[in-house]
């Protein structure tokens, strides 16, 4: 009979061995989370073409809590445009509202979601919302139904993110590729402070704030809609800043933690 004359490891020790493997692959653990994370909103309009609605409407709502997902400020893969923005952005592309006013749009399943989840009426009034619907005139009721509206054959189906978010976490991600690189990593410094505030966070902070604030219930000057390519630019400018801020200090912070626990597990004896 033999026995195991290996010491045994405190609670502490094995917090300290599992945090040290953490902060040795913490940049893969990280890019694979976001990678994830920046895939599935893209593999949604794909799940939907192919006729795998349930697996796509699934992202659609797990991605709910941190998108607002308004179909005209989405992206969309396998339709007529890339993008549908409302009428009052100027854009050269077809408007979102005449796409939705066509009567196989599939809008009007949107609308009657959007009146049995958020509606409070009775039925005669919901029924009268319905019939007193433009799709010109900015509402909840457009807002609502815009989020459960996924696309359709013609127009394509919506990405589970809108445009912004888009380009935010692909930028994220890519700079965290780019970081990734051993000799970028050994080289970047974090982005000084005013350029990160310059680039990172003025160009979508003036473009989100100055639309939000034109719609209910501040309204302080006409409604705006952004097109959508400065959304999705603004977007890749704020996480591309992000990434170039973030991954270099997480590095550095990473790196302090793991030479300190590297010496306090070699004092007690402990190969990692």
């Amino acid at each position: 009979m033999t026995t195991d004359s290996r010491p045994r490891l405190s609670p502490a020790l094995i917090i300290n061995i599992w945090v040290l493997r953490f902060t040795r692959n913490w940049l893969r653990i990280v890019l694979t989370i976001l990678g994830v994370f920046t895939i599935l909103p893209i593999l949604a309009p794909v799940l939907m073409r192919a006729g795998a609605t349930e697996p796509a409407q699934v992202i659609y709502t797990l991605y709910g809590p941190f998108c607002h997902q308004f179909a005209f400020r989405s992206a969309y893969l396998f339709g007529e445009q890339g993008f549908y923005p409302r009428a009052i952005s100027d854009s050269p592309l077809t408007p979102y509202e005449v796409y939705i006013s066509a009567e196989d749009s599939g809008f009007d399943a949107a609308l009657n979601q959007a009146i049995e989840f958020h509606f409070s009426g009775t039925v005669d009034q919901a029924e009268a919302a319905i019939a007193g619907f433009d799709p010109y005139v900015f509402s909840p009721l457009l807002q609502f139904a815009s989020r459960y509206f996924f696309g359709n054959e013609q127009m394509g189906y919506k990405m589970a993110i809108c445009a912004r978010d888009i380009g935010t976490y692909s930028a994220l991600f890519g700079g965290g590729l780019l970081f990734a690189i051993p000799f970028v990593r050994r080289r970047v410094r974090p982005v000084p402070i005013l350029l990160y505030l310059f680039l990172g966070l003025g160009p979508i902070g003036l473009d989100g704030t100055s639309q939000l604030l034109s719609y209910p219930p501040f309204e302080l000057w006409p409604p705006r809609e952004t097109e959508p390519a400065f959304r999705v630019v603004t977007g890749a400018l704020c996480g591309f800043m992000n990434a170039w801020l973030g991954f270099p200090y997480l590095n550095l912070s990473i790196r302090d933690t793991r030479e300190r626990l590297e010496v306090k597990l070699a004092r007690a004896g402990i190969k990692v």
